[in-house]
């Protein structure tokens, strides 16, 4: 096996077929540290760091995807076109535009709609909304069920710009049902659609752009712990 640009591994079966993926190369460190036993790091490169170990004996691998989609576009291509990586469940931070969602919902995407460019020019495919993998999001709902945990089942909002000089948050909820908005998983649903693999995106309602609360920066790194369950548990399902 040959490295990529952007991951070093260089060895067969390093990286397990199921990658949990959350933005924050630290929030993966976190959770190898946290939840894996027999942890090795795979990937550097960059501060982007990756993490293979075991999670109730079942092999398990979490990597930091960065910002944005050509961020997460990069990262997840590479992981699914060159190291064998079956399922990637992105487990990230999520601004609510609705006051039905609170600090610390969790949220599975059901799809994400974006203005985004990126579908269109990686593969020529124009689609405002892009869909994860219903069968992988039926496992999900299956984990949390089994932790006795709720999850809103939503379309998401994935865009290009953090700091809009206008809010869009009212429009985007009322003419397209969008709930909350990240920045990375229309292009993970993309890369997983064009190269026939599995993808979810599951999320923590850090703050609202409704009623203004907003969970600390420390919060955001180690406090999501009930969706870094789901997607553990998740995986010793598949």
């Amino acid at each position: 096996m040959k490295a990529t640009p952007h991951i070093e591994v260089k060895e067969e079966n390093v990286i397990a077929k199921t990658v949990l993926m959350p933005g924050d190369p630290l929030r993966a460190k976190y959770i190898a540290e946290t939840y894996l036993t027999d942890v090795v790091c795979f990937n550097k490169v960059r501060g982007m760091l990756g993490f293979t170990g075991y999670y109730k004996g079942v092999k398990v691998s979490v990597m930091g995807s960065g910002m944005g989609m050509p961020s997460i576009g990069i990262y997840s291509y590479e992981l699914f076109s060159n190291y064998g990586v079956e399922n990637i469940i992105r487990i990230g931070s999520a601004g609510a535009y609705t006051d039905k969602l609170n600090l610390f919902d969790v949220v599975l995407a059901k799809d994400a709609y974006s203005e985004s460019s990126f579908a269109y020019a990686q593969a020529g495919i124009q689609k405002e909304v892009m869909e994860s993998n219903s069968e992988l999001n039926e496992v999900i709902k299956k984990a949390a069920n089994s932790l006795g945990i709720k999850i809103n089942f939503d379309r998401i909002h994935s865009s290009d710009v953090f700091y809009h000089q206008e809010p869009v948050h009212e429009k985007l909820y009322n003419e397209k049902g969008c709930t909350c908005v990240e920045m990375e998983s229309y292009a993970l649903f993309h890369n997983a659609q064009v190269l026939n693999k599995r993808a979810a995106c599951l999320l923590t309602i850090s703050d609202s752009l409704v009623t203004h609360a907003e969970t600390t920066s420390e919060q955001r790194q180690t406090a999501f712990n009930q969706m870094m369950e789901i997607a553990l548990t998740t995986a010793t399902l598949l």
